[in-house]
Order: C-alpha cells, then sequence, then structure tokens
C-alpha cells in the first residue's frame, strides 16, 4: 500500500469514528499518523519532483504577498490592475503557468505580489503543479486568497483544506509550546494551564508514533491534538491570510452586503470594474502591519521621503540592521522622536522598542 493510499485510509477511518470522549484517544492518534504519513508524501514529492521551473522567484522588497486562488478568480487581473506588471489574463482556465512577480509602492514599502497558477482540487498531493504551487506560497510574508464571490464559501473551504495539509496555517498564532528532545530521562509533560484535548497518555502515544521517547514538553495553553502534532513535526508554517472577494458584479447587493460584513479579513471588489482596489492595497499594507521609520542625520532635518520599512514591534538595533550590518556593530546609541519615547528627544539604546513614524538619528562610535 503506498502512502497516498495510507492517507486516504486513515482519512476515511476519521470521517466514521463517531466523536466522543471514548474516542477522542484513537482519533488523536488517528491524526498524528495521518500527519507523519503527509509529511513522508511531502518529502518524497520533493525529492523525486526536479527542478520547479518559472517558481524560483528571487524575493525583492520589504514583504512578499503570494495569489492564491482557483483558476480563472481574477488573481492575474489584480495583479495587473495594481502594479505594472501585465501578467497573461483570459476567460479559461490556467492562464497563469508560473510564478509571476509585481511591486506595490504604498506608503514607502515596496511590496512584491506573486500571482500564482490557479490551484485545483488535490493540490496538496501535486495535482496541476500544486506542490510548486503551495511551496511558492510558503516563501511569503501574506497569502491573500482571491474568491470567485458568486461561489465563496466553497472555493475559500476547499483551498483551506490544501493549505492545511500541506502545512499552512492561516490566521493562527504559534502554540504556546516548549518541546525539547532528550537523549534519556523520558517524557517530561507539564503544563501550567488546564488541557480539555490532550493529556500526558495521549501526548506520551502521539511521540511514540514519531519515534520520540526522551523529551520535555511544557504546553502554556489549552491546545488541540493537530497543535500538539504542528509542535512535534515543527514544519507548520504560521501566516497571515486575506480574503478578495472578487467579481461582485455578478452578486446582488445582499450577498455583497453580507460578504463585506462578516469577514474582518476579507474585501469585495471588481478587477473588470476597478472596484476597490485601492481599498484592498491599503488593507494588504495594513495586514503586514509595518511600520515606517524616518532617518535623520545630525544637523539636517529628517527624510520624511524615504522611510525605511520595519516589522512592527522592530527595536533600533533592528533599524540599524536594515540600514547596514556594520551600522549595528559601530552604534552608540540612538536619539529617537515619536510615539515610542516619553520625550522627544530621547536618547536610548538598540532594544528600544520603536512606532510608527518615528524619527531616529543613530550616534556611532568613533574609531
Amino acid at each position: 500500500m503506498g502512502i497516498a493510499d495510507k492517507i486516504k485510509e486513515i482519512e476515511d477511518e476519521i470521517a466514521r469514528t463517531q466523536k466522543n470522549k471514548a474516542t477522542e484517544r484513537h482519533i488523536g492518534l488517528l491524526k498524528a499518523r495521518l500527519a507523519k504519513y503527509r509529511m513522508m508524501l511531502l518529502e518524497k514529492t520533493k525529492s523525486s519532483g526536479g527542478k520547479s521551473e518559472g517558481f524560483d522567484v528571487a524575493k525583492y522588497g520589504d514583504a512578499r504577498v503570494a495569489l492564491v486562488g482557483f483558476p480563472s478568480v481574477g488573481k492575474s487581473s489584480f495583479l495587473s490592475q495594481v502594479t505594472k506588471t501585465q501578467s497573461a489574463i483570459a476567460e479559461y482556465a490556467f492562464t497563469t503557468l508560473t510564478a509571476i512577480p509585481g511591486i506595490i509602492k504604498h506608503e514607502g514599502a515596496t511590496i512584491q505580489l506573486l500571482d500564482l497558477p490557479g490551484i485545483i482540487e488535490g493540490a496538496a498531493t501535486g495535482k496541476g503543479r500544486g506542490r510548486q504551487v503551495v511551496a511558492a506560497a510558503r516563501t511569503a510574508d501574506l497569502i491573500l486568497m482571491v474568491l470567485d464571490a458568486s461561489n465563496a464559501e466553497v472555493e475559500r473551504r476547499l483551498l483551506e483544506i490544501e493549505l492545511e495539509e500541506i502545512g499552512i496555517r492561516l490566521n493562527q498564532q504559534k502554540p504556546n509550546v516548549t518541546y525539547q528532545q532528550k537523549r534519556t530521562g523520558g517524557i517530561k509533560f507539564t503544563t501550567s494551564c488546564q488541557l480539555t484535548h490532550l493529556d500526558d497518555k495521549m501526548a506520551t502515544q502521539i511521540l511514540h508514533e514519531y519515534r520520540v521517547h526522551n523529551a520535555e514538553i511544557l504546553v502554556r495553553e489549552d491546545i488541540t491534538v493537530d497543535q500538539f502534532v504542528d509542535v512535534i513535526v515543527g514544519n507548520a508554517k504560521y501566516m497571515k491570510c486575506m480574503y478578495l472577494y472578487n467579481k461582485i458584479d455578478t452578486i446582488t447587493m445582499e450577498e455583497i452586503d453580507r460578504l463585506g460584513r462578516s469577514d474582518p479579513n476579507g474585501l469585495v471588489c471588481s478587477c473588470k470594474f476597478q472596484l476597490n482596489l485601492d481599498r484592498a492595497v491599503e488593507k494588504i499594507w495594513r495586514t503586514l502591519d509595518f511600520m515606517r521609520i524616518y532617518t535623520k542625520k545630525k544637523g539636517s532635518p529628517p527624510d520624511f521621503v524615504d522611510p525605511f520599512v520595519l516589522p512592527r514591534g522592530g527595536v533600533v538595533g533592528d533599524f540599524c540592521k536594515a540600514i547596514h550590518k556594520e551600522l549595528f556593530n559601530r552604534m552608540r546609541h540612538a536619539v529617537v522622536w515619536g510615539r515610542s519615547v516619553k520625550h522627544s528627544p530621547q536618547k536610548v539604546g538598540k532594544n528600544h522598542p520603536l512606532a510608527d513614524e518615528d524619527v531616529v538619528q543613530i550616534v556611532t562610535k568613533n574609531i
């Protein structure tokens, strides 16, 4: 029996097993086994797949956004409308056959859009070059899921399943769990909260499924079996996702209103009639959660034209590295004006957290 057959067999057993307290340990072990076989399938495909011609696009700019969706939902149209890149567009499926990059300049940030070929059902197992498409999506900082508004719920559910199976977790936080394998000592399972989906016996059985017999685990939140498996396997990627409901010109105003209100991570638009595309770009910027940091040289006014763009939560040291690695080593202190300091200007060190639109002057050591 091949790996794909084993995966199908386990999926069928999970589907027909009644979910209750008596069966949750059995289902948990099945899920652990399923995740193991999916990982084996991924590794097998990766080793035998050869080169992914047309998918190895160099990362450029402050962030990468991957356009993901079924064929002919409007990904290429969106790329062509909001960038200067002309991706192939036609009224039939599979117009885009490789990854096509484009650039957005917004609020001082350079954002790379990557138009990927349409995903089809079964992409996670390699159908329709699905492996290459999803692997390219994993390199992004944000997934922009483009959906046909007339069939949005079905498309969204199917795409989320495909991405889930390949290890992409959309709009989820990494589980607050510390996991460390040891050479001896057995399994030490500790919790700092009450668990409702997992216990030490189930955790030990799952670890044994992965041939782990010595490890220390500290769980700080009420996690599920799936989240625990993600921690053990270690290949899950937690990514932000924005949902773009395109072709709203094909649905009623009531349906547009429902889609617009139902999803805080979503936005309705029409690429055909250029409706809401400016708001889409603005929402991409906000979802990426950037901050703009302006530079100031001693004796000169701040440069408010060309800011450095950092992920929110960055510190002065990150700002130095963004300018030049050597500047980080030479920095004595920084002088900051803005919302991150109690009084402006204020002298701070490398670990000072910055805020959006701060002005920073770096003072270096004399060499």
